[in-house]
Parts: C-alpha cells; sequence; structure tokens
C-alpha cells in the first residue's frame, strides 16, 4: 500500500478515536466583523482565536490525502452578492511536513481572513459556516465548525461593524476581566479619586449602630451598580427598539463637557472643602433627620442614593470613553454583553468606596479619636480645592473661556499644597483643630512629601511637562511663557506653513501637543495627505478627555513616536467636545433633519456615522481614501505598542501603494 495512504489512514484513524474518547470543545473562539470599503463594497473580516498548543491549518488547498484546510462554505443571501474568495488578512507559517509528504501552512494564536462583498440593498446578511482542524505536536482534534450570521450596512451606516458568532463565550469572558480591571483602575482618575474624601466625610456623619451603618454602606455600592448598570440597559434596550444612539452619546456629551454641570461640580468641591475647613456642617435637614429616626430605612436611602448619584455624575468625564464603548457594541448587535460587562465594572467600580464606607463607621467607634479626625478633614478640604479645579478647567477649554490656563492651574495649586505643607507642620490652624505642640514623625513625613511635591510643581511654571500630571492639567498649549522656546503660537505658524495657507482650519483656537502640525478639519486634512503621499493618523479627542492628555504626555512624547508622527503621518484631531459655533457654511444636517452647528457636535457625528467611534482616545490609521489601514487603537500607555501601531500603518500604507 502507498505510504502516503498508510500515514493518512493512520492520522484520521488517531483523530476519530480521539473524537470518540474526548468531548472537549474546539480550542478556537471566532469573531466576525464588517468595515465599509468604498460605496456599496464591504470587507467581512473572520477573526480566528487559537489557543496553545494547538494550530489551526490554512485556506490550503491541499491533495487529496492533505490536512483539512479551513473552508468557508456562503449561502445564497438576498441583497448582497460575493466579490471573489475568501484571502487571508493574516499570511500563515509554512513548513515542509514530513507526514503529510508537502508544504502546508498553518497558523498559530491567531488568525483572520476576509471575504468582499457588494451590496444591493440598504443592508443584507450574509449567512454561512466556516469548517476547520487543528493539531498539535502529538494529535489531531477532528474538523469542527460553526455557523454565523452577519449583518452588513447595519443602519447606524458606521464604517465599523461587528457580530459575534454564537458560542463565543471566551471574548465575553476577556471583555469582562478587563471592564473589572478598568473599574479598579478608575478610583485613581482625578475626577473619581475626590469623591473617596467626601465619601469618608458622608459616613462618619451616619448611625452610631453599627449594623445599621454597615448596612447603609452595602446599599451605597448597590446604588453605584444600579445607576450605572440599569440605565445602560434602559438605554441598549430602546436603542435596539427605536435605533440610533445619537441622542444618547449627545447626553453623556453634555454631561462631561457642558460648562453648566462641569461649573456645578467644581462648586460641589468649593462648598465640600470650605466645610472641611469649619466654615460650616453640611447635615441632612431636621426635618429629614427627624423622619430617619422613624424611618431609617426611608431616609437613609434617600441620602445614601444622592451621594452614589453625585458620584455617577462627576466620574463620567474619566468612565466616559469606557461607557462609549459598552454603547458602541451596543449599535452592532450586542445585548447581553454590554449589560454583563457595564455590570462587572460598575463592581469593581463601586468596592472600594463600598470599603471606604465600611471604614468611617468602624472610625466612629474608636475610643478618645483626638483632634486628629478633624485634621484628616482639613487635610481632605485642601485636597479637594485642588482636584475641584480639574472640571473648571474642563469648562474653561472646552468654551475657550482663557481664565484658568496651565500656569494659573500650576500657581493654585502650588500655593495649595504649600499652605497644606504648612499646615501639617502646625504653622495653620483652622476653627476646630486642636493647638498642635509638636508634631508626630507620621505628620512630619507627609509635610515633607508635600513640599517636595511643591517643588515637583515649580519647573511647571517654567514649561517643564509634568507628565505624571498630564491629566490633571491644561494643556501645554495654553501655558504664555516656556523657558527657552516661544509661545504656543509656533505650532500653529508651523501648521501654517504645512498647509500653505494662513493656517488649517480652526487652528486659531486648536492646537496639537508638542509643537507637531496637523489639521482639524477631516476633508481638509485629507486633501492635504493626497497631495503630499502620506498615510493619515486620526485623532478623535476631546478638551475634557483625561486619557487624552495623558496620551499624549506619555506616549506622544517618546522621541520614536514623535519622529514617526511628524515625519511619515498626517495628522487629524477631531475635538468632539469642542462648542465653537461655525459658520453656517460649515453647518451638518443629520438624516433625521437635525442641525449641527458646533465643531465638537459635528465632530462626534462624523466619528459615530462614518467610523462608529464613540471613546476618546482613539487612534485611526487610515489611507488617502479614508479607509482604515489596521485595526483602530484606544487608550494604551505603551510606548512600544503606539510605535509597532504606528509602523503597521506605514506597512500597510507601503503595501496598498504597491497594490496600486
Amino acid at each position: 500500500m502507498n505510504k502516503r495512504i498508510i500515514v493518512a489512514f493512520l492520522t484520521f484513524l488517531t483523530i476519530g478515536l480521539s473524537g470518540v474518547a474526548t468531548a472537549q470543545d474546539s480550542p478556537v473562539s471566532w469573531k466576525f466583523s464588517t468595515r465599509h470599503l468604498e460605496a456599496d463594497q464591504y470587507e467581512v473580516v473572520f477573526e480566528a482565536s487559537i489557543q496553545s498548543p494547538y494550530h489551526m491549518y490554512d485556506l490550503g488547498p491541499y491533495e487529496e490525502f492533505g490536512p483539512n484546510a479551513t473552508t468557508f462554505v456562503f449561502e445564497p443571501s438576498e441583497g448582497l452578492s460575493l466579490e471573489g474568495t475568501v484571502y487571508p488578512l493574516i499570511e500563515p507559517q509554512r513548513v515542509d511536513d514530513p507526514v503529510f509528504g508537502m508544504q502546508i501552512g498553518y497558523y498559530a494564536d491567531k488568525a483572520r481572513f476576509g471575504q468582499r462583498v457588494r451590496l444591493t440593498t440598504a443592508s443584507a446578511v450574509l449567512r454561512g459556516s466556516v469548517e476547520w482542524m487543528v493539531c498539535d505536536e502529538t494529535s489531531c482534534l477532528p474538523p469542527t465548525d460553526q455557523d454565523f450570521s452577519i449583518r452588513i450596512g447595519a443602519p447606524d451606516k458606521s464604517g465599523i461593524t461587528a457580530a459575534h458568532a454564537p458560542g463565543d463565550s471566551g471574548s465575553l469572558w476577556g471583555t469582562i476581566v478587563e471592564a473589572i480591571l478598568w473599574g479598579l483602575a478608575a478610583l485613581l482618575t482625578p475626577c473619581v479619586f475626590p469623591m473617596v474624601p467626601m465619601t469618608v466625610s458622608f459616613f462618619m456623619k451616619g448611625e452610631e449602630n453599627r449594623r445599621r451603618g454597615r448596612f447603609k454602606a452595602l446599599m451605597y455600592g448597590v446604588f453605584i451598580v444600579a445607576l450605572y448598570t440599569l440605565p445602560i440597559a434602559a438605554i441598549i434596550l430602546i436603542t435596539r427598539i427605536v435605533g440610533g444612539e445619537t441622542v444618547t452619546a449627545d447626553i453623556f456629551n453634555w454631561l462631561a463637557t457642558h460648562w453648566l454641570p462641569n461649573v456645578i461640580f467644581f462648586l460641589v468641591f468649593m462648598i465640600f472643602a470650605a466645610s472641611f475647613f469649619g466654615a460650616f456642617e453640611i447635615t441632612m435637614p431636621s426635618r429629614l433627620v427627624n423622619k430617619s429616626d422613624r424611618g431609617v430605612d426611608r431616609g437613609g436611602l434617600g441620602g445614601l442614593f444622592f451621594m452614589a448619584l453625585t458620584l455617577v455624575l462627576v466620574s463620567f468625564s474619566c468612565t466616559g470613553p469606557i461607557v462609549g464603548s459598552v454603547l458602541i457594541k451596543s449599535t452592532a448587535g450586542e445585548f447581553w454583553e454590554p449589560i454583563v460587562t457595564m455590570l462587572a465594572f460598575s463592581i469593581a467600580f463601586a468596592l472600594p468606596f463600598t470599603l471606604f464606607a465600611f471604614f468611617p463607621s468602624l472610625l466612629k467607634n474608636l475610643p478618645k479619636s483626638g483632634g486628629w479626625l478633624n485634621s484628616v478633614k482639613v487635610v481632605l478640604g485642601f485636597v479637594e480645592v485642588a482636584l475641584g479645579l480639574k472640571f473648571l478647567s474642563v469648562a474653561d477649554q472646552t468654551y475657550h473661556w482663557g481664565i484658568l490656563d496651565r500656569e494659573v492651574y500650576l500657581a493654585i495649586w502650588i500655593v495649595v499644597f504649600a499652605l497644606l505643607g504648612f499646615y501639617l507642620l502646625g504653622k495653620l490652624r483652622f476653627a476646630h483643630d486642636s493647638e498642635v505642640k509638636h508634631i508626630g514623625v507620621f505628620r512630619l513625613f507627609l509635610a515633607i512629601v508635600t513640599f517636595s511635591f511643591v517643588v515637583y510643581l515649580i519647573p511647571g511654571m517654567f514649561g517643564a511637562p509634568l507628565k505624571g500630571l498630564a491629566g490633571y492639567l491644561p494643556p501645554m498649549h495654553t501655558q504664555d511663557f516656556v523657558l527657552g522656546a516661544g509661545t504656543a503660537q509656533s505650532a500653529q505658524s508651523s501648521a501654517a506653513v504645512a498647509s500653505g495657507t494662513n493656517g488649517p482650519k480652526y487652528s486659531d483656537f486648536l492646537h496639537l501637543p508638542h509643537g507637531l502640525q496637523g489639521f482639524f478639519d477631516f476633508e481638509e486634512g485629507m486633501a492635504y495627505a493626497r497631495k503630499v503621499d502620506k498615510p493619515v493618523m486620526i485623532d478623535f479627542t476631546g478638551h475634557g478627555c483625561v486619557n487624552c492628555r495623558e496620551m499624549e504626555a506619555r506616549v506622544w512624547s517618546a522621541p520614536e513616536v514623535l519622529a514617526l508622527l511628524r515625519d511619515d503621518y498626517v495628522i487629524i484631531a477631531l475635538y468632539s467636545d469642542d462648542k465653537k459655533q461655525l459658520p453656517e457654511s460649515d453647518w451638518v444636517t443629520t438624516e433625521s433633519g437635525k442641525v449641527l452647528k458646533s465643531l465638537g457636535k459635528i465632530n462626534s457625528h462624523f466619528a459615530r456615522t462614518r467610523y462608529g467611534a464613540n471613546a476618546q482616545p482613539y487612534y485611526l490609521l487610515l489611507d488617502d481614501r479614508g479607509e482604515l489601514l489596521v485595526p483602530p487603537r484606544g487608550y494604551d500607555l505603551s510606548v512600544p505598542g503606539f510605535v509597532a501601531f504606528l509602523e503597521s500603518g506605514i506597512a500597510a500604507w507601503e503595501a496598498r501603494k504597491t497594490e496600486k
């Protein structure tokens, strides 16, 4: 008998026996997505995640006794036609296999395939199945198949839509874990951390009963989870029924960037700070207190709900990008995943606050607490003053008031923390403070840390980047004086030279960091990219986006990143929260007939409808026709990762130029 026939027979016998002996799931999970190419043409992307140590065979084709190639079978579908056949988006590894006696291709870790389709209606559904086989170093598993149903040309006409196949639970668990990590990390953001002292202060005034205090602390956490999860669930349900996420996104954008809520949040922080300094006590009205005595559950829960609601509203400036990403999933055919993801995020986010709520109730039972407790409140008052400025800064940047430039902001911080240092040394006293005859070692240590922080801030008055505080401070271009450099207008003049005009549109009030040249209007930037024959980096950003400032200060500032951005890309920064009213010629009318007049609303609408983007920061690398070169990238402080992202875009750009 032919040797190859014997080998093939033994191989498939092993496969059959392994299939009988084990009933394990396939170590491959699939994701399916689509992206708009041009006119009525779309690309469907099939992405396989392959568990180690298995590998999956490529598209082949192979001879009769070769391995089972990955095969796609499509059902006839109304409203679309296939353009060609399935093609690889990632090149497989190729080896000369002694078992099959031929060269084979396989994928490890990940595989991606593409299929072009042409729509003949507004939208259509592509149905079919994919079959694949995986092997490790010793054996193979039986061929496995999976059906898929992918909607192309979704009603929102976004450039990127997604549909997950049934049974793709691995990606859901990955998303949940990521949401939990983001929920814990959100505590350290500048618009969330100041709520910690407010929580501590509120629960310090709680009930004497320990059991009741713990119950209220638990309910505080439950309210936080409910306020995040239930509205999102309702929004997703309404979006699913009515269609379109524009109104929802506008509400979130208003909360995070409009002057009214930001000024209110600023005033709330200043009022709490004054209370911590001893100017007055924030207490519930006596009528409510009396009701609380008669019905603790009803009255107490009302106050807890207000505290939880305040936390959720104030934190939207920092948690908005995460919530925005979840909302994008809800408009792409998902239903349960966004709700479960938001539940996981909110539980992780609420957990530290629940623990902080437990802690003050225990503090009250400690004997002879003394005046140190008032000192803690005063210290927190200084912190409230410093961090509360962030909200006023957001409104100032969004509306271009120019009242809180970077050096003014820094000057206030230097004074506030210097006064805090003197307070820790006992040189300042407030109304309810005890006399400080001597200070302990811990208080001295805090004073050293505080004055060291003040020394760190001082070079910022002369232009030092202060990267560690990038998320808290106004952008560098708002600073009037930078030691050894010109004014902030140098970036604008450089961009004017690049465009060959008096300056790009909106460059009189918008600027890129680090002296980079760029544009703030999509069409103008794309025209310039075609003129200079370069790829484009779209930066979906915002004045109130803390993570955007961190990316610019800690990633963009790296020499290798700056070189790529400056020399190899045309940058287009689109601010989604800018309130500048544009001339009537630049207004945009949506499909529903709504007229968008401000730059931020126009950019936000463009991001959602053209590229399905509702998060900040969000980076797209495009060719000169506005098509994606590589998958988008969001907030990630890895400099090597961002360099690899930019370099992959350049490689894809060069490959497309070669194809032309």
